[in-house]
């Protein structure tokens, strides 16, 4: 599937959300991760939907597969402690997090909590 093709179909999965049509939406994500797993873009969008209809243990796998663009690296980080958490390894979600907060102010700084 060509570029354009894909974000068509993200386009019309995220107009499908807005007006009320969940199914649709995730329909459409489910069918462009199949076609190509490493699509990160996909894949959150997917995670996102996985996570509302309550299967963690689900979008962790889709998650876990895909490739990100560095825009996307906080859109990876919350999605992927929401599923731990979700999944009820709270341990794995803080640390996940950490992680992520390391990665952008660096481990010498201090976060509260």
């Amino acid at each position: 599937m060509e570029a354009d093709e894909r974000q068509l179909l993200l386009t019309t999965a995220w107009m499908f959300m807005r007006h009320g049509q969940p199914a649709r939406a995730r329909s459409l994500c489910e069918a462009l991760v199949e076609d190509n797993p490493l699509d990160g873009t996909s894949a959150a969008a997917f995670a996102q939907l996985l996570l509302e209809d309550g299967e963690p243990g689900r979008a962790l796998e889709v998650l876990r597969a895909a490739n990100y663009p560095a825009e996307l690296d906080h859109a990876e980080a919350v999605l992927e402690t929401r599923a731990l958490a979700m999944s009820g390894r709270k341990g794995e979600a803080a640390s996940r997090w950490r992680r992520y907060l390391e990665s952008r102010k660096g481990s010498e700084r201090r976060w509260v909590g």
